[in-house]
């Protein structure tokens, strides 16, 4: 599995997502936001719009808008198909620090997850909170969408992802590791969950690769156990994406890489065994 190696951000890695076409958007802690063609890594376009750190990046099912979730505590809506440099909306958040946020189901809302472990369905007309929910015990790092926008999986600094339902918010599954999760997404082909993480950015310098945990790592959604590793960065990862074709996934880091993964053949020959 080599490979593709991306860099067009000067700062680490905060989130990598795919739209519904397989464009890649990547986003860092410098205020730019780049979108890459994934299958060659050709880079399509750079958006500079942001004053400060990117956390998260997510379009729509047409790619009609775009979210970003900034160092100012808010949430951003952008509309793709107007020549405008501004949102057409800005939701903040004074309560808790939003630190990752997708489209929910049909565009009609936005989940968001926050510093203190809170889970926030808003309101994509007025920005009102609608549904509510507190399952983490600290920051939410990560929400992806499953690819039929039925579930979504959450990534915690307590060490766990879990598995929600889209429109009630209510608790399915929980993935449990040593470490902090920094990211999480949804196979769209398989019952396969991959997380990234590690050790915290802070403490990179002082531990080894082997010992700060910075391999992806793939569990089963079904049965919440972990059948695969896969190593590659000098860092915490910081962000993984399943392709919407599932044939590949891609991870970014804190050491400034995105790395684009096409499985082997041996992937989708396996069977998992309870």
């Amino acid at each position: 599995m080599k490979p593709i190696l991306l860099q067009g951000h000067e700062r680490s890695i905060t989130q990598i997502k795919y739209n519904r076409e397989g464009d890649l958007f990547t986003v860092a802690k410098d205020p730019i936001v780049n979108v890459w063609y994934s299958v060659n890594g050709e880079r399509l376009g750079t958006y500079m719009g942001h004053t400060g750190a990117v956390w998260c990046v997510d379009a729509d099912w047409d790619t009609k808008h775009v979210l970003t979730g900034s160092a100012d505590n808010s949430c951003r809506l952008w509309d793709c198909e107007t020549d405008s440099n501004e949102p057409y909306m800005k939701i903040p958040c004074n309560d808790s620090k939003i630190t990752s946020a997708v489209w929910g189901p049909l565009g009609e809302c936005i989940i968001a997850g926050h510093e203190g472990g809170e889970l926030n369905q808003y309101s994509a007309k007025s920005g009102e909170v609608l549904v509510n929910v507190k399952e983490h015990s600290r920051q939410i790092n990560d929400i992806q969408l499953s690819r039929d926008m039925t579930m979504f999986v959450t990534a915690s600094k307590d060490n766990t992802a879990k598995l929600f339902d889209s429109t009630t918010l209510e608790h399915q599954k929980t993935f449990r590791t040593e470490r902090p999760v920094n990211s999480a997404a949804l196979s769209p082909n398989y019952d396969h969950v991959v997380l990234g993480g590690g050790q915290e950015a802070m403490d990179v310098t002082t531990t080894s690769t082997r010992i700060g945990k910075f391999e992806a790592r793939f569990f089963h959604l079904a049965f919440e156990e972990e059948f695969g590793r896969v190593k590659g960065h000098f860092g915490p990862i910081n962000s993984v994406a399943f392709h919407p074709d599932g044939k590949s996934y891609s991870s970014g880091g804190e050491d400034g890489y995105v790395r684009i993964h096409y499985f082997d053949p041996q992937y989708f020959e396996f069977e998992f065994e309870a």
